[in-house]
């Protein structure tokens, strides 16, 4: 008899293409991971991934099972949202994909006062680069992401959650760390630490620096890094300086570990949005979500940089 655990290990293996990954994903050991996969093979007497290294990719019989899989698991909470709902209350999975720092900041705060009142829903929040958290809005595989890009498609709403401001941090043995003020012009010479080009603090960075006459190839670029996390590190580091997100720099401004500088003339906001993909209804608990985040996005705002505030004092 099929498990429906074992086709959410599955599931997860199977979008992640890597055990390890989806052992990330599920709060699970990888051996665990492996012992379902297994389990889930025996069963079906045929191989669901070709094994090379650490990578796993589905076979033609996993490939067969993966939209199945999906769709047993789907009228599973279904089923189990339905029951919940005839007892009057707001229960069931709510997946929600993260694509920026900001979110990474956000949604937790957010998730745990959402619970608070709806204690029954399972949350489920999954870090992803933006294209992957626009890709599973689209087709389905989550119900609600956040991204700080506005997603063009005709299928999709957004609502404004959250401003987000991008900063310039240094070392704090930086020049510039003393009277904390620079002008667009002095970022030319310096060693700049970057996310990539199509990352959001990235695209807003241009956008600023290009009212100034400033086009990044006139940058000085010596690293490049995935994460703002790692990037505030390679500052405190000496590598360079860099623009990140304030939430992300927080921690590191109130240890003293960077310095903020204020570029003149140079004011970076984002908007944070909450999207969804209007073709495919929300459960309950999603929807009680969605009307959540409108409810509560002043309220959440005024907290995080209160937080924020206080950390910096």
């Amino acid at each position: 008899m099929i498990e429906l655990g074992e086709l959410r290990v599955f599931i997860a293996a199977a979008e992640e293409r890597s055990f390890s990954k989806a052992a990330t994903r599920l709060n699970l050991s990888q051996s665990a991971v492996s012992q379902n996969i297994q389990a889930l093979e025996k069963s079906f007497g045929v191989e669901l991934f070709i094994r090379h290294g650490r990578s796993v990719w589905l076979s033609e019989a996993g490939q067969a099972l993966l939209p199945l899989a999906r769709d047993v698991m789907g009228t599973s909470r279904l089923m189990e949202e339905a029951m919940n709902n005839i007892q009057g209350q707001v229960a069931g999975q709510l997946s929600i994909g993260c694509s920026t720092t900001s979110g990474k900041y956000l949604l937790p705060n957010l998730v745990a006062s959402f619970r608070r009142e709806y204690p029954l829903v399972h949350v489920q929040i999954n870090i992803l680069t933006r294209e992957e958290v626009v890709d599973r809005i689209m087709d389905g595989r989550l119900s609600l992401g956040v991204v700080s890009k506005r997603i063009d498609h005709h299928d999709i709403e957004h609502q404004p959650l959250f401003e987000d401001q991008v900063i310039l941090i240094v070392p704090p043995d930086h020049c510039w760390g003393t009277y904390g003020k620079a002008l667009p012009a002095d970022l030319i010479d310096q060693p700049l630490i970057m996310r990539e080009d199509n990352a959001g603090s990235s695209e807003v960075l241009y956008e600023g620096l290009a009212k100034h006459g400033i086009i990044p190839s006139m940058l000085n670029p010596v690293l490049e890094i995935g994460n703002s996390e790692a990037i505030e590190m390679a500052v405190e580091e000496g590598i360079g300086i860099a623009f990140v997100s304030e939430l992300a720099a927080a921690r590191g401004l109130a240890l003293g570990r960077v310095k903020k500088v204020d570029v003149e003339g140079l004011e970076l906001h984002r908007t944070i949005y909450i999207t969804r993909n209007i073709q495919y209804p929300l459960s309950r608990a999603q929807d009680r979500f969605w009307a959540f985040t409108m409810e509560q996005r002043q309220v959440l705002s005024t907290q995080i940089w209160n937080k924020i505030a206080n950390l910096i004092k």
